[in-house]
């Protein structure tokens, strides 16, 4: 399917939201304002079968405004047919609506888009990161991003063993396992 077939299929579906084409040389590609990505993401869904949400992510496309794209990559299995939503947020305090309740795997994409790129997922049942530690600052994927970032170093445990911590390793683990058993 082309993307004025899927806007002609979709548009009546959702008509008062302003769907834009947007030029594209694999998937039928439609912009999505962000308060109206959830009611599209449930017509596609329930009207038109895309029942699969093969992924979500996020571009940042600094210095532009707006800054950021939220994709949504969906998959009609019936046809077999793949469509992309894409919602353009400010660089400022991107937010866009979850759509957990319409593609439940959503869930732990959002959360890698939050935690890589700085992007809120309103309404979100778990907004907690789920790459990076908590204490982490900043959103790595972000181009503004520092390069450059502080970590004390870390002592470890010497990289060789002798052959007798060797020998005593292999025991202690042999012993753990005999336990389990």
């Amino acid at each position: 399917m082309e993307t004025p077939s899927l806007l002609a299929h979709l548009q009546p579906l959702v008509p008062d939201v302003p769907l834009e084409a947007v030029p594209a040389g694999d998937w039928p590609t439609v912009l999505v304002p962000a308060a109206h990505i959830v009611e599209t993401c449930r017509a596609m869904r329930d009207a038109l079968g895309y029942t699969v949400l093969s992924d979500l992510t996020c571009a940042d496309y600094l210095p532009r405004e707006p800054r950021f794209e939220v994709v949504y990559q969906v998959v009609n299995l019936e046809a077999p047919a793949r469509a992309r939503l894409k919602v353009a947020l400010p660089g400022g305090a991107p937010q866009v609506p979850t759509v957990c309740e319409v593609y439940a795997n959503a869930n732990w994409a959002e959360r890698e888009v939050f935690d890589l790129f700085g992007v809120t997922f309103l309404n979100h049942p778990d907004p907690r990161r789920i790459l990076l530690p908590d204490e982490w600052e900043g959103h790595p994927l972000r181009k503004d991003y520092p390069v450059q970032v502080n970590v004390p170093v870390r002592v470890m445990a010497p990289l060789q063993v002798t052959e007798d911590e060797f020998i005593a390793n292999i025991q202690r683990q042999r012993t753990v396992l005999s336990k389990r058993s």
